[in-house]
């Protein structure tokens, strides 16, 4: 086996491997280890990351005094166990065995509790069913980047009334009649053709990521994010490319035309040429296919009657939301994140939009993020005790 290159990472972090968890090697980014009996608190990246998107907030989260863990989550990085092949183990990708790879490492690590899970993007969900699905275990959760509306509800009192079809969503049909044709990327990444578009860019795996960040973060200067009315097609055109594509491109093909210039690139000091080096050598080493797994169990809807066993519960430990003020993801999915503060969390601590942040909010702002995640974890125990 090629032996992987260093990761870029602080004095402070260290990289580990943890076999045995639910099938996995899990590669991981671990802080404030050197102290035993600490309370955990574990971080789950999202599209396309890894743990090394929390290399920030790690160690002021260490300092404060918790043991810090961040898995290369299932389809991602360094874990392996996972199978890469579209055609494969798609249910090993169900929201519900992400949570069970969850608990499964923090067992591993002794602990019976956690102070926090915390989520970004696609790992806000995960961290979310954690939080619904086990509130003994994980007894607080932050949810950023990606807003949480609550398990999919049954069918209810319909016993007496006549039996009706799952009725159509028309809105991909829509997009791509408009005069602008579009298609939304959720179903795009849930293609074939998907990962091979990224992996084998025109432009490069680094050049894709690099546009591909840059066009979610604050540094693209029209995201101006603000709620849409519905889950339409005129709505939902209203979002950035990245969201909602042309529908006769491809994602590298529509990052390319926002492609910052080497004087931007150069000037970035969120994520500089030689840390998103790492991230396109594991991608390029990698591709695609295991987070595009995971869009495609949402969007196939294979495995909703998985979520809808918990119809009606809601989030009940202490929660929180966080995420960039420059960040669409917030109101890509209309009504969501007001349906997370009315009903879907019943003990929102807060809701924080961070300016200065798009997408990648933890490590565009890194310092506002870890502040705001400890007095988050300070007040979620307080809140226990009382």
């Amino acid at each position: 086996m090629t032996a992987l290159p260093d990761i870029p990472l602080p004095s402070t972090i260290r990289s580990r491997f943890v076999n045995g968890i639910n099938g996995l090697r899990v590669h991981m980014l671990e802080a404030g280890y050197e102290t035993k009996g600490r309370p955990c608190v574990l971080l789950l990246h999202g599209f396309p990351e890894l743990s090394f998107s929390w290399r920030k907030v790690m160690p002021v989260l260490a300092e404060a005094g918790y043991h810090v863990i961040a898995p290369d989550q299932r389809g991602y990085g360094r874990t392996t166990g996972w199978d890469a092949d579209y055609d494969g183990d798609l249910a090993s990708f169900r929201l519900l065995n992400l949570v069970r790879d969850a608990l499964g490492l923090v067992s591993a690590f002794g602990y019976r509790t956690v102070e926090a899970v915390v989520g970004h993007d696609f790992g806000s969900s995960v961290a979310a069913w954690c939080a619904l699905v086990r509130p003994d275990v994980f007894r607080s959760v932050a949810l950023m980047s990606a807003p949480f509306a609550g398990p999919p509800p049954l069918p209810f009192n319909t016993s007496d009334a006549p039996t009706r079809p799952k009725p159509d969503d028309p809105v991909h049909r829509d997009l791509a009649v408009l005069p602008r044709p579009r298609k939304h990327y959720q179903w795009y990444y849930s293609t074939r053709e998907a990962n091979a578009d990224m992996h084998r860019a025109r432009q490069g795996v680094h050049d894709f990521l690099r546009a591909y960040y840059h066009h979610k973060s604050a540094d693209w200067k029209d995201n101006k994010p603000y709620p849409l009315k519905s889950w339409s097609a005129g709505e939902l055109a209203k979002l950035p490319t990245y969201y909602v594509m042309d529908l006769a491109k491809d994602m590298a093909e529509t990052v390319a035309e926002e492609m910052p210039d080497a004087a931007a690139i150069a000037a970035n000091t969120w994520l500089p040429d030689s840390e998103l080096a790492f991230y396109s050598a594991e991608y390029m080493r990698t591709g695609f296919q295991g987070g595009l797994q995971w869009y495609r169990c949402g969007t196939s809807g294979a495995f909703n009657a998985d979520l809808e066993t918990y119809s009606g519960r809601s989030i009940d430990v202490p929660s929180c939301f966080i995420s960039g003020q420059q960040d669409w993801g917030t109101y890509q999915r209309p009504g969501v994140f007001e349906a997370m503060q009315s009903t879907a969390c019943t003990n929102m601590i807060g809701c924080h939009l961070v300016d200065g942040a798009g997408h990648w909010v933890q490590q565009e702002q890194p310092g506002q993020v870890s502040r705001l995640l400890i007095a988050f974890l300070r007040e979620a125990v307080s809140r226990r005790t009382i």
